[in-house]
């Protein structure tokens, strides 16, 4: 595992919302002391587990100013910067204050399938525009196509300033092959807390988490093992949150970690449409595993 500001644990921070809909940033206040008090090393803003597409554009550079502010430098901060549009993006890196974070991450293109050359000019295009560090983010089971390893690589040898990739394909080969074949200094991260582990012990860097979110304290204890190079001890730490951390994305994320910190009494689990609370069967399960565990 390579040290960096950006290895380890990042948490991808929600976006609270109060019963009419407005975001709640008393909340999301909370939520960044919150795990920064857990022990998180860094923390990820507009991305997947913040709804981020229900969020207006006025509405992200407003919480991404709020978050920049709040952390006060405490730890480093990610931004999401993403899109299906490449001018789009381009638009976002211009209008939204990016100072006071350390790098931007940014999503593959969803709904249009761009081929993988079409996939190497987009983040082309991003890198060239970009005032800071990229880290990449795959996730082929929302955006709708897969970048691949080799086209990774080939952005990663190309573009000094794409630093890493958050990778959620679920594909520990795949992601086996960009650790293998990547620059040096490149990081690799898991998109997936329950793999997490496992692809540190193959040379991966960390996780940005969602569980991190609900369960700093009780996360950073397992991965703070898997830093230190102890699998076997990080593995038994976590083996308490291996239903919890399946229940957060039982009915979706971040459907799931909302409601567990509904149930811990940290935020409400209101969320935009067409994502819906979670619902009472789970909310049941949260409170029988924070009991069962203490994770509390």
């Amino acid at each position: 595992m390579q040290q960096h500001k950006l290895s380890g644990v990042g948490a991808a921070m929600i976006t609270p919302f109060t019963p009419d809909g407005r975001v709640d940033y008393d909340a999301l206040a909370r939520m960044i002391d919150y795990v920064i008090d857990g022990g998180v090393d860094y923390i990820v803003a507009l991305g997947t587990t913040a709804e981020t597409p229900t969020l207006y554009m006025p509405e992200r550079a407003v919480i991404a100013m709020f978050i920049t502010n709040h952390i006060a430098r405490r730890v480093p901060l990610v931004i999401g910067v993403g899109g299906n549009s490449t001018s789009e993006v381009l638009d976002q890196l211009r209008e939204f204050d990016l100072r006071g974070a350390d790098a931007i991450l940014s999503v593959t293109p969803y709904y249009n399938k761009p081929s993988q050359e079409g996939l190497y000019q987009h983040f082309r295009t991003v890198s060239e525009h970009s005032p800071l560090p990229i880290i990449l983010y795959n996730i082929p089971g929302r955006s709708g196509v897969n970048m691949t390893a080799e086209t990774t690589l080939r952005i990663a040898r190309d573009f000094d300033n794409v630093i890493g990739i958050k990778e959620a394909s679920g594909d520990i080969e795949q992601m086996q092959r960009i650790i293998d074949g990547r620059p040096a200094d490149f990081l690799v991260l898991s998109g997936d807390d329950g793999i997490a582990i496992e692809l540190m012990r193959r040379g991966g860097d960390g996780v940005i988490s969602v569980a991190a979110d609900a369960f700093p304290r009780r996360f950073m204890r397992a991965l703070d093992l898997a830093k230190a190079g102890d699998f076997e001890q990080a593995e038994e730490a976590f083996a308490p949150l291996v239903e919890a951390v399946k229940a957060l994305f039982a009915e979706g994320n971040p459907v799931g970690v909302k409601c567990a910190l509904s149930v811990l009494g940290i935020i409400g689990d209101r969320m935009r449409l067409p994502l819906v609370a979670g619902s009472d069967a789970l909310r049941e399960k949260f409170k029988k595993l924070i009991a069962e565990y203490d994770l509390h």
